[in-house]
């Protein structure tokens, strides 16, 4: 048995009794209310809910880029609370890739330059950051096109450079907040699908937010959220092979 198969019973991400609340007295809005669960080491978790459930804020607690009003959150069994603001930074550029619904790519800059960027910030030896940025297009099939800007690129091209991008420094989890919803059903499941492979081929974990119960299928795992509670857990038959 290989090291990473032995690590898999140790969960990347551990939530225990999360809230996040905002305002304060009779107006305040509950958006997570004692959410827990775990995600384990390489493994594809889809977290399914409705508008309004929680999970946008929920992944942006996951990220660092929120703080939870109580419970705890633990990456790799680092306890983030403990971090404060220059770890969580740190955190962000080293260890989280992130992917969104509207692509987040710099319009003046080649799909090859915004994949790039994570790397610039570590300043990584150009030499080495080159060599990576193409064999990151590649993984994601856009190779040909790392010289186009991104408004030269359909929308499910812009979303696999984020892909791409999300992957640049080699991070231990990438979180992805509806990274299908501006595309068409087709192009949606085609990129559920490089996510799929991205953990099978990289060994990363991801946790992906979505509505599509197609897309779902893909998953190891399927955590619903409702009103900002878990009301299921469980592992989805997938029926559709990456």
């Amino acid at each position: 048995m290989t090291q990473y198969q032995d690590s898999r019973s140790a969960p990347m991400v551990r939530v225990d009794d999360v809230h996040r609340s905002f305002g304060s007295g009779e107006r305040a809005v509950h958006a997570l209310r004692g959410v827990s669960f775990a995600v384990r080491r390489g493994e594809l978790t889809a977290l399914k809910g409705r508008s309004g459930s929680g999970k946008t804020t929920l992944l942006n607690v996951l990220g660092g880029l929120d703080t939870p009003t109580s419970g705890t959150v633990f990456l790799d069994g680092t306890d983030l609370a403990g971090l404060g603001e220059a770890g969580l930074l740190e955190l962000r550029r080293d260890r989280l890739g992130f992917v969104f619904q509207s692509f987040g790519l710099i319009p003046v800059l080649t799909a090859a330059e915004n994949v790039g960027i994570p790397m610039r910030l570590r300043r990584m030896p150009a030499e080495e950051r080159e060599e990576r940025v193409r064999t990151l297009l590649a993984l994601v099939g856009l190779s040909e096109h790392a010289g186009q800007r991104p408004g030269e690129l359909s929308g499910g091209q812009q979303q696999r450079v984020a892909v791409a991008r999300a992957l640049a420094n080699d991070p231990d989890l990438i979180i992805a907040d509806e990274p299908t919803g501006q595309l068409d059903s087709e192009t949606g499941l085609q990129i559920m699908k490089l996510l799929r492979a991205v953990v099978r081929s990289e060994g990363v974990t991801v946790l992906v937010a979505t509505h599509d119960p197609v897309l779902m299928e893909l998953a190891d795992r399927v955590v619903e959220l409702r009103d900002g509670r878990v009301v299921d857990e469980r592992g989805a038959e997938r029926t559709v092979t990456a």
